[in-house]
């Protein structure tokens, strides 16, 4: 049992978004197995709740409170001080003094950082041996970004993604090892930077199998007569943003002259003004439900129309879990362990996603057998514990072995 920093850059619990799903399961992972010292901040009101729960999992734990608008603010002095916005939003001196406190207090035998932006408090103690799972390339989703907005945020965003580029390089040059979520990602950072090649290795997301399991008898959240269709996430995120408007305004009225039942549902918290415009007669906008499940059990279909999303989508594998069958963009579909046709469809433009839906909604019996399809390979593909066993390989069986990793 090894004493472990933990930081990371969103209070990883509840387990009710993407990035929170991972490091929810990390943290339990970690806990299990060791003392775990978590730094974190909490963004959201919702989250605060929930603290005391965080706080007796741990050893130690220091949540400090972010205000998105002042950190916006803040982070602008990096322009100022050539530095990666991203390091400055998450910078904070109570954070900070903790850190180095817990350091000076206890044997801390390695830090495991999740999202880069957090290992500026690991290097408070230069030599730490360091985990870091940068789950995806934030660099390249930024560079990402700024091809789909005008000046002057397409030129933000770009030295964003050059300023974060050469800091994550740099995070994972003094790291003992770095992990991605999927092999197309550590693809892309072994080609982005060479020289960290030999510690960087892929570990992939999970699913909670039996809690995300078909159960026709949760009550259906829809109403009778309707052909629901889901998109399930957290909607200020902007990657979710643009597939729920690009769905509406592109997909779902050519699909309502053939089904005049359907219904889309956005299901997922804090929607944004953009996404609450979006709400009317063929279109529902939850925001925070208690369960998801009820709405996926119910779903006649899941759709993840994501063009700028990276990696891995929970998303798609808690729907798979619960035998949905699902119609992604083909970029998250590749991102997937799974066989596009029999376990999931994929598609590229409007017309593509317009014709897979069409095509599953006439056919009962086919959507039934990719929805079985896909639970069995998310069950025999993404066990959280296989997955977060990369951890153990690396932090040894001792806090002695970890001068050697």
């Amino acid at each position: 049992m090894a004493n472990l920093l933990y930081l990371v850059h969103r209070l990883p619990y509840p387990p009710n978004k993407g990035d929170k799903v991972r490091s929810y399961h990390v943290l339990k992972h970690l806990v299990a197995r060791h003392r775990v010292f978590l730094g974190t901040f909490v963004d959201d009101p919702e989250d605060e709740p929930h603290v005391d729960t965080v706080r007796a999992l741990c050893a130690g734990l220091h949540a400090a409170r972010l205000h998105p608008m002042r950190a916006r603010v803040a982070s602008l002095g990096g322009l100022l001080g050539g530095q990666a916005l991203t390091l400055r939003y998450y910078r904070d001196a109570g954070l900070r003094q903790w850190v180095q406190e817990t350091l000076a207090r206890e044997k801390i035998d390695a830090a495991i950082v999740f999202s880069s932006s957090m290992a500026q408090y690991a290097e408070l103690r230069p030599g730490l041996p360091t985990l870091v799972d940068f789950v995806d390339v934030d660099s390249a989703k930024w560079t990402q970004y700024a091809d789909n907005h005008a000046w002057p945020m397409s030129w933000l965003y770009r030295r964003e993604g050059r300023e974060l580029l050469a800091y994550e390089r740099a995070v994972a040059a003094r790291s003992k090892r770095s992990f991605f979520v999927t092999e197309k990602e550590t693809a892309l950072f072994r080609q982005l930077a060479p020289e960290c090649a030999p510690t960087i290795e892929p570990m992939s997301n999970g699913v909670d199998g039996d809690f995300f399991a078909p159960d026709p008898s949760l009550p259906t959240p829809f109403t009778a007569g309707e052909m629901p269709l889901v998109f399930t996430g957290a909607m200020d995120y902007w990657p979710n943003v643009d597939a729920v408007t690009w769905f509406v305004q592109d997909m779902l009225p050519a699909l309502r002259q053939r089904w005049p039942g359907l219904r889309f549902h956005i299901v997922g918290r804090n929607p944004t003004p953009a996404v609450r415009a979006l709400a009317g007669e063929a279109v529902s906008v939850s925001g925070t439900v208690p369960d998801v499940r009820p709405y996926l059990q119910h779903a006649a279909l899941v759709v993840a129309p994501l063009r700028l999303a990276r990696g891995i989508q929970n998303k798609i594998l808690e729907a798979m879990a619960m035998g949905r069958a699902v119609v992604t963009a083909r970029t998250c579909a590749e991102a997937i362990d799974a066989q596009v046709g029999p376990e999931l469809r994929a598609a590229e433009t409007a017309e593509d996603f317009i014709r897979e839906v069409d095509e599953l909604l006439r056919a009962p019996a086919t959507t039934a057998a990719i929805g079985a399809a896909g639970r069995q390979r998310v069950l025999q593909s993404y066990s959280w514990t296989a997955h977060l066993s990369a951890f153990e390989r690396h932090l040894g069986g001792s806090p002695a072995a970890l001068a050697t990793v």
